[in-house]
């Protein structure tokens, strides 16, 4: 199986390059002075990234709780969520989500609770990052050109279909129905009925993906010339959903670049859109993997500290 995704992996990859006509021969003739990053605009990128994924920990703990789970500290919820989020690396995608629940369990959050918010989280997580990154087809006057009038309304449409979908209650319950199904899952009993609770979650989650979308902004003009936030930061939402998508992938590899690429291309060269998207695979994944496994030596050793001090009992 592991070679069969791989294989996938690099076909898909492959295929998505050689349409967009990118000759990766010629990256060696790329001039690396060129991509100097701007000290300041680069540290800002990591920071804005580094909120980005504190801002989703912080929403995950909050679903916990709405779903009925108990409050959990934000410490817990961030360390949880950042240790789950190496899952994302595992082909799957069911991973991150089995991950999540179980260290939400050992942290005494039911089951259904635990699961629940799990895949709910990332449901909507992904309906935001779709309205993100559809922001990409009126950023860049080229593409919009492209598109025509067609893919425009077709674009709002979909758009307009997310926002309608989620806003009606009874409609977002059978999304969510639809959802737990596909996840081979029970949905949890609480929580779903309180209010406009799709609409109020799914603005969360688009400020949350708005937030990444600024940090990748931020990056590309740590490199590049001045170009504006819808010209560049909706593309990595989209780029995300793709990878997303491509369930045999880890992590959206090769995917997300490609699709990176072909979003960028009416601002930029080819084989600087590629360097770029091999430079934000780099950025996302350090500013991910470094604080996870940060958190696990913390968590690690502050349970060996508690294990080691005596209970007290038999004392007499």
């Amino acid at each position: 199986m592991g070679l069969l995704q791989l294989g996938l992996t690099v076909a898909v990859t492959w295929f998505i390059f050689d349409r967009v006509g990118v000759d990766l021969a010629v990256l060696g003739t790329l001039n690396a002075g060129e991509f100097r990053p701007r000290p300041a605009l680069l540290l800002a990128s990591c920071a804005v990234l580094a909120s980005g994924y504190l801002w989703s920990a912080s929403l995950w703990g909050r679903l916990v709780r709405d779903l009925g789970g108990p409050r959990l500290p934000v410490w817990t919820s961030v360390r949880v969520f950042m240790v789950a989020n190496l899952g994302r690396y595992v082909p799957g995608k069911v991973w991150q989500i089995a991950g999540l629940a179980y260290l939400a369990k050992r942290e005494g959050v039911p089951p259904s609770v635990a699961t629940g918010a799990a895949i709910l989280g990332q449901g909507i997580a992904l309906l935001g990052a779709t309205l993100v990154g559809m922001g990409a087809l009126f950023g860049a006057n080229e593409l919009w050109r492209e598109i025509g009038w067609a893919g425009r309304v077709a674009g709002i449409g979909f758009v307009l279909a997310i926002i309608g979908a989620v806003v009606i209650p009874s409609v977002f319950r059978q999304i969510v129905a639809f959802w737990f199904r596909i996840t081979r899952s029970d949905p949890p009993a609480d929580g779903l009925k309180r209010g406009n609770f799709g609409l109020r979650w799914l603005i969360l989650y688009v400020v949350n993906w708005g937030i990444y979308a600024t940090a990748f902004w931020l990056l590309y003009l740590s490199f590049g010339e001045w170009r504006t936030f819808w010209e560049v930061g909706p593309a990595f939402a989209a780029a995300y959903v793709a990878g997303y998508i491509a369930v045999f992938a880890p992590a959206g590899a090769g995917i997300r670049e490609g699709i990176l690429v072909v979003l960028l291309q009416p601002i930029m060269a080819r084989e600087a859109a590629v360097v770029l998207a091999v430079i934000a695979r780099l950025w996302t994944t350090v500013l991910e993997l470094v604080p996870a496994g940060l958190l696990v030596l913390v968590w690690r050793r502050s349970r060996q500290t508690e294990e080691s001090i005596p209970t007290g009992k038999g004392i007499p």
